[in-house]
C-alpha cells in the first residue's frame, strides 16, 4: 500500500493515452511518464534515498521535475520543491533545516550550492529548464521497474516551506492523507473527471501549481497541457485544446488586457478556477462580460491545501471564497479568547479536517501554539462567514491594525479604495503613530490612462467610513509588490512608509 502512489501514479501503467501535453506540442502518454517515474525512483534508492528521507528541489517546471515529485512518492521519500527564486543563501537555510539525501538542482546553481551540499555529503543533482542534466542521464541508465515503497496514510509525502513573509520560512508536513483527501475533495467539488484536459502554467513548487491542479487531474486520470510558466500568447494558443484552467488573478488580469482573449475563444471551456491571492471584484466582472463565464475562487494554505470553495453549481460570490470542502469544517473565532464567534462576526478562521498538515517540520512547540485542543488548526486569517455559510477572507491577523484601540481591517478599506473611480487597486498598511499607536496608510495603483488624487480619496472615503479608519496618508505607486504566486508583499509595504508618522 502506497496512498498516493496507488491513486495517482499506478493507474498510469495501463493508460496508452495522452496524459500530458508539452509547450512544444509533444504528447506523453500515461505509459511513458509511468515508466519515467520508475526511472527516476531507481536513481533515488540508488543514490541512497530511504523511505522517510528528503529530497529537495529547486528546477524550472519540466516533465522531469513533475517525474521526480511522483517518483519522490513511490521511493517514500519526502519531497521538498523549492521556490526558483530563492537564493544559495535562502536555499542553505533550507537545506540545513530538512536535511534532504538528494538536493536537485539547475546547473547554474550547481557550484553554489555544492558549497554546502558537499560538506553534508549530500548528493548533488543538475536539471535544467530543457530537460537535461545530470539526472536525466542517470535516468537514461535506470531500469524502468520499481516496486512502490509502503506507506500508510499518516505517512509524510511533502514538506512546503511557508513563504517567510514574517520570520523565518516553517516546513509544513503534509501526509499522503492530507494530499489524497483534498484531491479527492476537489474532485468531487469540481466536477473533474477522465474528460478534461487543464491549462498548466502555474509554478509546480508551490500548493496550488502541484498539490492542487496535479494532483487533482492525476486523480481524475485527466490530461495537462504542461506549460513551463504564464504566457499569454502560449494561453492564447493552448486555450482552444483546453476545457479548465486554474490561475492566480494577475494570470486573468493579464488576459483582459489582450484585445484577443474573446468570448469565442472561451465557449467551450468548462470551468476557471483562482487562487493563491484575492480575486478583484472588478477582475471578476470584467472577466464574465468579456467571456460569460464566472472565476471560482477558493481558498486553501500552505499548511491545509484547500479548504473552501465558491460552488461549481449555484453562486459564486465575488468578494467570497465559498464553502468549506467536503470532509473540511471551518468556524470563525474570537483571536484573544478563542471564543466562537456567530454568523457575520469577523474574527479568526480555524479549520479541521483531513486536509490539514501534521505540523511544522522540527518546530513542535510552534505546531502546539496553532492548534486548538479540539484539533481546529488557527489559520491566522481574519474572516467572517455569514449566514448562508459563506467564508470571506477580510485579511491576515498580522495585517490588522489597531488605531487609537479600534481595530481596522484593511480588505474593509480596500474593497471601498479600489471601487473608486480611477483606482485600480489598493493595499492598506498600518504605521507606528506617536498619537494612535498605529495610522492607516493607502497605497494605490491608479488604473491604466487614469489619474486621481489623495484628496479626492479621502474626501470619498469619509461619507462612508469612521474617521479612524480613513487613511492619515495615501501615495501612489505603479504596481504593489508581490511575490511569485501574485499576493501583495504588505511587510514590503510596511518596511517602506514605517516612518512615514516618525517626529524628526
Amino acid at each position: 500500500m502506497n496512498p498516493l502512489a496507488d491513486a495517482l501514479i499506478t493507474p498510469l501503467a495501463s493508460q496508452n493515452n495522452t496524459v500530458l501535453i508539452r509547450h512544444d506540442h509533444k504528447e506523453i502518454s500515461g505509459i511513458e511518464l509511468y515508466l519515467l517515474t520508475s526511472q527516476i525512483a531507481n536513481v533515488l534508492k540508488d543514490s541512497g534515498v530511504e523511505p522517510g528521507h528528503r529530497v529537495a528541489m529547486q528546477t524550472e517546471k519540466t516533465v522531469e521535475a513533475l517525474a521526480l515529485y511522483l517518483g519522490c512518492l513511490r521511493a517514500g521519500a519526502l519531497f521538498l520543491p523549492l521556490n526558483t527564486a530563492y537564493t544559495p543563501a535562502e536555499m542553505k537555510y533550507f537545506i540545513d533545516n530538512a536535511e534532504p539525501t538528494v538536493v536537485v538542482c539547475d546547473p547554474k546553481s550547481e557550484a553554489a550550492l555544492s558549497e554546502f551540499t558537499k560538506p553534508r555529503g549530500l548528493k548533488l543533482l543538475t536539471l535544467d529548464s530543457f530537460g537535461k542534466g545530470s539526472l536525466n542521464d542517470q535516468i537514461l541508465k535506470a531500469g524502468t521497474t520499481f516496486t512502490n515503497v509502503a506507506r500508510v496514510p499518516d505517512d509524510l509525502a511533502a514538506i512546503l516551506y511557508t513563504s517567510g513573509t514574517t520570520g523565518r520560512s516553517k516546513g509544513a508536513m503534509l501526509s499522503h492523507e492530507n494530499l489524497l483527501s483534498n484531491a479527492n475533495s476537489l474532485c468531487e467539488a469540481w466536477h473533474f473527471n477522465s474528460d478534461d484536459i487543464l491549462l498548466h502554467s502555474l509554478p509546480i513548487f508551490h500548493v496550488h501549481g502541484l498539490f492542487v491542479a496535479i494532483n487533482v487531474l492525476m486523480k481524475a486520470q485527466g490530461k495537462i497541457i504542461f506549460l513551463p510558466k504564464f504566457n499569454v500568447d502560449q494561453i492564447l494558443e493552448f486555450l482552444p485544446k483546453a476545457n479548465s484552467m486554474m490561475g492566480v488573478p494577475t494570470f486573468y488580469t493579464r488576459l483582459l488586457s489582450d484585445g484577443r482573449f474573446t468570448r469565442n475563444l472561451t465557449k467551450h471551456m468548462r470551468l476557471f478556477v483562482s487562487g493563491s491571492a484575492p480575486l478583484l471584484s472588478e477582475t471578476h466582472r470584467a472577466f464574465e462580460t468579456r467571456t460569460g463565464h464566472r472565476i471560482l475562487e477558493r481558498y486553501g494554505m500552505t499548511e491545509t491545501t484547500m479548504n473552501t470553495s465558491n460552488p461549481y453549481d449555484g453562486e459564486r460570490r465575488a468578494g467570497t471564497v465559498g464553502f468549506p470542502l467536503p470532509g473540511v469544517e471551518a468556524r470563525i473565532t474570537d483571536e484573544k479568547t478563542g471564543a466562537i464567534l456567530k454568523s457575520n462576526e469577523i474574527g479568526i478562521l480555524e479549520v479541521r479536517g483531513p486536509n490539514v498538515f501534521k505540523g511544522y517540520w522540527r518546530m513542535p512547540e510552534k505546531t502546539k501554539t496553532e492548534f486548538r485542543e479540539d484539533g481546529f488548526f488557527i489559520t491566522g486569517d481574519i474572516a467572517q462567514i455569514d449566514s448562508e455559510g459563506y467564508v470571506a477572507i477580510v485579511g491576515r491577523a498580522k495585517d490588522l491594525i489597531i488605531s487609537g484601540g479600534f481595530n481596522v481591517y484593511p480588505k474593509e478599506i480596500e474593497i471601498k479604495i479600489d471601487a473608486l473611480e480611477g483606482v485600480m487597486e489598493s493595499a492598506v498598511i498600518g504605521a507606528p503613530h506617536p498619537d494612535f499607536g498605529e495610522a492607516v496608510i493607502a497605497v494605490v495603483v491608479c488604473a491604466k490612462g487614469k489619474i486621481t488624487t489623495a484628496e479626492k480619496i479621502q474626501s470619498a472615503l469619509k461619507v462612508n467610513l469612521s474617521n479612524f479608519k480613513c487613511p492619515k496618508a495615501i501615495f501612489f505607486l505603479e504596481g504593489l509588490p508581490r511575490n511569485t504566486m501574485g499576493k501583495v508583499q504588505k511587510n514590503e509595504l510596511r518596511k517602506q512608509y514605517e516612518k512615514t508618522f516618525h517626529k524628526k
